[in-house]
């Protein structure tokens, strides 16, 4: 009996328990779709009347004529969708408008996908439409592809009545207040739930190519959710809400996409472009290949027959109206600085900096029609070049670059650490408009780089010798690395005496953006399609094999490329590169305190000297991380069938032994030149040993992992007789490298006490 009133006790307590969280959850989550607004399944009795057209679009209505008919009438908007129209493809993009601090930016991209409009009886479906999987439609196998890759149905609407020539009208306005998967910003923004009672429609815009909505949505975060974030949003890593309510303005694009497919450029490993992936079973090979094409503008020349010719159409970016007015010029030089390298490919004038139109109510920096610089007021110290592009070619149809307002703060850490010393405008800040708008310029740049299909090619800096480096001459003409699209920051190797002007410490548009460039635009007479150019592409980036510079980095290389790497220059040499940076960072240092000094009339605190202290440190470790690269490195360049010679040669034994004593020497003995009390006591009581030796711990960890020893003995056994240029022993590095890891042992025991000499 007792067993039995304590079960039936806790059913009474759970049931109790299920009531209040369902209650909580209930107030958490309110409905997003009311009742009566919810689709009916095929077949349900419900399905309402078809309605003469006045008695649907009444005089109310304010009607927008475009693409599509958009009308509205109160809280209701209404599509009257040209029979032409239905069945064909559409590129629907969602976008941040407007944001509640702490979830997302404004301008921030959510996601894009293909749909398309279908009629069926009485009903219209959005769907969904994907290009992964692709077959010739004239082949049996395509039956089988469509069977296995079927158009998802996001939503159904009603048929209301009918316009002009039986063009359906339907009621639309619960696509964009309801919770909606495949198009909700919920997920991406980390809420727990959407609110329809606090969301509503706001305004929808038709154009002949496109029609632009922009929707209120309220998200929900309850307080006891664990993993809300607390620090501020990070758009690179997905925007989280803070506990409470958030309220987004969403812009959604549906853009028609092009009936006349442009013929894509089929990609090759050699030359960096981003890329378009479909699994093609509409080929007569054994395997289905995957087939990978570039992602690019689509530019036709006004005359065909000129060796150089204005685009019919250029790309046109605008700066966004929330820019300060003071950095524009700038943003439009970045901008135009890629004209040269258009100009390589066959086309004048092929890329506009415009500002945006001041009277025009109609246009929209989120509009997908137009490609905009935008402005964000972000403590993100960084910038990004994303672009939206059709799935079925690789034409990029729009970008929106996002520059962060706080990323002036990193470029101008940066400049000063790296070549501050050779440039009075940047010793004392905060540095001059003129010398912030030029690396402004130099970000915006690298971005629009992104926007054009470009991957980062960060191989570029090692194909330039370090004499050609600080060649004064040489640096004119080619830059100190052979494209933008590199992080090869500011020509840091760079010495006083080598005089290279202050213009060309910055990196610019080089020999191999003008290549690339004209590798994935120029146009190929008399090529009918993807296949018939590969030939003439071939020939193009074969090249590579007579001019390094032109390489990009190597596909599967997995790290093992000494030149292969980030916020390098003249890493062709990087013992000898590092050893210069090194020299330009004491003298860096030496005026470290002057350059800070210059807000001691406002009382300011010592920030940017700790700031720039931690930078210093940060290039140190950076430039000594090169020279890590060096040991069980391979040489690599990417190479198709028929080229000479294999993927990946073994970095010389001479040169692997040199890095090693290299590091010994500066990297794991004290760095006494960053011990410097003047500083240190202006920034903290103690800390220094523990900077000095988390860096060098991380070095050496580095130099020591397991996969740098794999490539060691597989260059020492595997393939010493066919691949080293001379006889490589592999237990020679290794005891070089035992004992640079107990010299650092000893130093570490010595850093104490050596500091306190030097401190006292």
């Amino acid at each position: 009996m007792r067993k039995f009133a304590r079960n039936c006790l806790a059913v009474i307590l759970l049931s109790g328990f299920v009531t209040v969280m369902t209650q909580m959850i209930a107030a958490q989550e309110p409905p997003t779709t009311p009742a009566q607004d919810r689709p009916a399944f095929p077949g349900a009795s419900r399905e309402p009347e078809i309605k003469p057209y006045d008695k649907v679009i009444t005089k109310e209505a304010k009607s927008d004529e475009g693409i599509f008919t958009v009308h509205r009438i109160k809280d209701k908007v209404y599509y009257e969708i040209p029979k032409s129209q239905l069945g064909k493809e559409f590129l629907w993009v969602s976008q941040i408008a407007k944001t509640t601090l702490g979830v997302g930016y404004g301008g921030q991209a959510l996601g894009n996908r293909v749909i398309k409009w279908d009629r069926y009886n009485n009903r219209i479906f959005l769907k969904s439409v994907s290009y992964e999987v692709v077959s010739d439609p004239n082949l049996p196998i395509n039956k089988a592809v469509q069977a296995a890759n079927n158009d998802t149905i996001i939503m159904s609407f009603f048929i209301e009545a009918f316009g002009k020539d039986e063009a359906p009208v339907i009621e639309v306005t619960r696509l964009f207040t309801t919770e909606v998967t495949e198009l909700s910003a919920r997920t991406r923004l980390r809420a727990r739930g959407f609110d329809a009672s606090r969301s509503y429609l706001d305004r929808a815009v038709s154009f002949p190519e496109n029609i632009e909505v922009e929707a209120v949505h309220t998200y929900i975060s309850p307080p006891d959710v664990a993993a809300v974030p607390t620090g501020p949003p990070n758009p690179f890593q997905g925007a989280g809400m803070r506990p409470g309510s958030a309220t987004v303005v969403l812009h959604y694009s549906m853009v028609k996409l092009p009936e006349k497919k442009m013929m894509p450029r089929i990609f090759d490993e050699r030359v960096g472009y981003f890329t378009v992936r479909q699994m093609d079973y509409g080929k007569d090979e054994q395997k289905a290949p995957e087939r990978t094409y570039i992602t690019r503008w689509r530019l036709e020349k006004k005359d065909p027959n000129a060796e150089v010719s204005e685009p019919i159409k250029p790309i046109v970016y605008y700066v966004d109206p929330a820019t300060p007015s003071k950095w524009a010029p700038y943003i439009k030089k970045g901008i135009e600085d890629w004209q040269p390298a258009f100009e390589a490919a066959g086309f004048r004038r092929a890329i506009i900096a415009k500002d945006a139109p001041k009277d025009d109510p109609e246009w929209s920096p989120e509009d997908a029609r137009y490609s905009v610089i935008r402005w964000l007021p972000s403590t993100i110290e960084n910038a990004s070049g994303p672009h939206v592009h059709d799935p079925r070619t690789g034409e990029i149809l729009e970008s929106d670059i996002q520059f962060y307002h706080n990323v002036m703060n990193l470029a101008r850490d940066w400049y000063f650490v790296q070549v501050g010393h050779l440039d009075p405008r940047a010793q004392k800040l905060p540095i001059p408009d003129d010398l912030m708008g030029e690396l402004i310029r130099y970000v915006v740049a690298h971005e629009v780089g992104h926007t054009l299909g470009f991957q980062h090619n960060m191989k570029a800096s090692s194909t330039y010798s370090l004499d050609q480096v600080r060649n004064r001459d040489w640096v004119k003409k080619m830059g100190h690395t052979p494209t933008l699209m590199d992080y090869s920051r500011f020509n840091y190797v760079a010495q006083p005496e080598d005089k290279i002007d202050l213009e060309d410490l910055i990196p610019k548009i080089g020999p191999y953006d003008k290549w690339a460039t004209m590798w994935g635009y120029k146009p190929i007479q008399g090529s009918a399609s993807s296949e018939d150019e590969k030939k003439v592409l071939n020939a193009w980036a074969l090249e590579q094999d007579k001019t390094p510079y032109l390489r990009f980095s190597t596909a599967k290389s997995r790290g093992s490329d000494p030149g292969d790497n980030t916020e390098a220059v003249g890493d062709a040499d990087a013992v000898a590169a590092t050893g210069l940076g090194v020299k330009n960072l004491k003298r860096t240092m030496d005026m470290l305190i002057t350059a800070t000094s210059t807000s001691a009339l406002n009382g300011e605190p010592f920030d940017d000297l700790e700031e720039l202290y931690g930078r210093i440190l940060g290039q140190w470790r950076l430039e000594m991380g090169h020279v890590n690269q060096l040991v069980g490195g391979f040489n690599s360049q990417q190479k198709h069938i028929g080229q000479d010679g294999v993927l990946f040669v073994p970095v010389p034994r001479d040169r692997q032994a040199a890095a090693v004593k290299f590091l010994s020497e500066n990297a794991f003995a004290t760095p006494t030149w960053m011990i410097r009390p003047e500083i240190l006591r202006r920034i903290e009581p103690n800390g220094v040993l523990d900077r000095v030796k988390t860096t060098q711990q991380g070095l050496l960890n580095q130099l020591m992992s397991s996969s740098r020893f794999a490539r060691l003995i597989e260059q020492a056994h595997g393939w010493r007789k066919s691949l080293s240029p001379r006889r490589f022993s592999c237990r020679c590095s290794k005891r070089d490298l035992e004992r640079a890891r107990r010299r650092r042992r000893r130093q570490n025991r010595r850093l104490s006490s050596q500091s306190a000499e030097i401190l006292s």
